[in-house]
């Protein structure tokens, strides 16, 4: 591949992740009133995070098993109102545990 296709190519990138942010705050002036879009707004992010980790929680593990045990156990303790570090202890530790007893 040469310098003019790679140029070429990061400018694309940049147009569009640009175009991507810019669009929306062009046609949308005021406060958005609407509550179906307001509540899609609020949980956009929150949906592309899970959509990103979830996979990559249950397949980075040497066993599904263990990544899956180790969800579980972080949704449990998320659940039990536990904060964020302790809960990415927790599962790291599961993970661990499940990896070295199969192994």
């Amino acid at each position: 591949m040469d310098k003019h296709s790679i140029v070429i190519g990061i400018l694309l990138a940049i147009v569009t992740t640009n175009l991507i942010r810019v669009v929306p705050m062009l046609f949308i002036k005021g406060q958005i009133h609407n509550r179906f879009l307001r509540s899609f707004l609020y949980y956009v992010p929150y949906v592309t995070l899970a959509v990103m980790t979830f996979p990559s929680i249950i397949h980075t593990t040497l066993s599904p098993l263990s990544g899956t045990v180790a969800l579980l156990v972080g949704i449990v303790a998320a659940w039990r109102r536990m904060g964020l570090f302790p809960v990415a202890a927790v599962c790291c530790a599961v993970a661990w545990l499940m990896d070295s007893l199969t192994a």
